[in-house]
């Protein structure tokens, strides 16, 4: 116990915390007495039980104070479970049909009480490296991106709400710090914590740290992330933070939440399609189709987040939205260009964030299953080499890219 009431919870710790819970107990049918747990966190951060009584579930997920990746040389602000749950019940609010609701919120145990997402839900990256067709993907992903995305920018809200919004999320500084470092600074240098599949790809390593062109381009996107707070983004979409049935899509994971730059999150789910798209030649069967059906999704999902996005606006043109007022571009054909103008700039913002987030899987801390399941080094290195290579062109080119069309033609 810290002086600031802060623990660690284990499975039987765990137990009496739920049971003096009264939010949680109340989820599990106040049947205590037999509780199933399963330690499921398999991600870089956290701590994650599924508990489940013959009356109900909940997941319990609790942030420790260090990277769990790494360990406790590498502190890491538990604080930032608040930001979790805050953004978690706002993003529900916003689409509760693809985000889980939370139960209960400890700020003092950095714990979030919420909905378990039973199977046959599975992890979407799992379900990509299995070569598993959802066919609602980029339907219920770009409702998810264009409504919280929307909802939460200048387009909807009042100057006066969307500054208040940024200010309760600029405290989650520390675990934004966390991105710069490792999505846009470190893959463009030498750092201890990078890694790559050596020593086939260490050539490809150094081009990167030598590119004059690569930095000059991700230095833009570091601003970008930095200084642009369009919207609260999920902080960190890739495909782990996505579960899914033939049916159904869940977003979980928003502790990376803040008011940033909408492209970071488009760009981030779409980059990683690009990198399981990159990793299927490297599988034992023939997965041509399947990755036809992966590109698919990628272009379904731009074209899909474009319609629904831009509608919203057009149903709003003439609410609270502070961006563009309604009485100064209510002219049919500046409402189009502006509108135009708008969504090119944030195509363009996405392809480069997408290329940023490709990188640093490959050559950064952090890597993905979608690669590390190839088990023969070279031909799981030569896979990555294309994703470079194309994330590579993509970051740099890709304002010389008019729709999503162009993008996969340059695949």
């Amino acid at each position: 116990m810290t002086t600031d009431g802060f623990r660690v919870l284990g499975e039987k710790s765990l137990i009496e915390y739920i049971k003096s819970t009264p939010s949680l107990a109340s989820k599990l049918g106040n049947e205590l007495n037999n509780l199933k747990i399963k330690e499921v966190g398999d991600g870089n951060l956290n701590f994650v039980y599924i508990v489940i009584s013959p009356s109900g579930s909940v997941v319990i997920k609790q942030a420790v104070p260090y990277v769990r990746l790494i360990g406790e040389s590498w502190p890491l602000a538990k604080e930032r479970s608040y930001f979790e749950a805050t953004a978690l019940k706002r993003q529900h609010e916003l689409c509760p049909k693809h985000v889980p609701e939370v139960y209960h919120f400890d700020r003092s145990m950095s714990l979030i009480g919420m909905r378990y997402i039973e199977p046959p839900h599975i992890i979407l990256r799992k379900g990509l490296v299995s070569g598993v067709k959802y066919p609602l993907l980029a339907e219920h992903m770009s409702e998810f991106m264009a409504n919280t995305l929307f909802y939460t920018s200048l387009l909807y809200l009042t100057t006066t709400q969307h500054k208040s919004a940024v200010a309760e999320f600029c405290a989650n500084v520390e675990i934004c710090r966390l991105t710069e470092q490792v999505v846009f600074s470190d893959p463009y240098k030498i750092s201890e914590h990078n890694r790559w599949t050596s020593p086939y790809l260490d050539g490809d390593a150094e081009a990167i740290r030598n590119d004059k062109e690569l930095k000059i381009e991700v230095a833009e996107l570091k601003s970008m992330f930095c200084e642009r707070t369009q919207a609260l983004i999920h902080g960190d979409l890739h495909t782990s933070s996505v579960m899914v049935t033939q049916d159904s899509t869940q977003v979980i994971d928003p502790e990376f939440s803040f008011y940033g730059p909408m492209g970071f999150d488009i760009g981030a789910f779409i980059g990683n399609l690009f990198l399981a798209y990159f990793a299927q030649d490297g599988y034992a069967d023939d997965r041509k189709t399947y990755k036809e059906w992966i590109i698919n999704t990628i272009s379904d999902t731009w074209n899909l987040f474009h319609k629904k996005f831009t509608s919203l606006w057009d149903k709003h043109k003439d609410g609270p939205g502070e961006a563009y007022l309604h009485e100064i571009y209510k002219d049919a054909e500046l409402w189009e260009l502006v509108k135009q103008k708008y969504m090119i700039s944030l195509f363009h913002d996405s392809l480069g964030f997408a290329a940023a987030k490709m990188i640093r899987r490959i050559v950064g801390v952090a890597h993905v299953e979608d690669f590390e399941s190839i088990v023969e080094p070279a031909k799981r290195a030569d896979c990555e080499r294309h994703a470079l290579d194309f994330a590579k062109t993509l970051m740099k080119k890709r304002r010389n890219f008019d729709s999503i069309t162009d993008v996969i033609s340059a695949v």
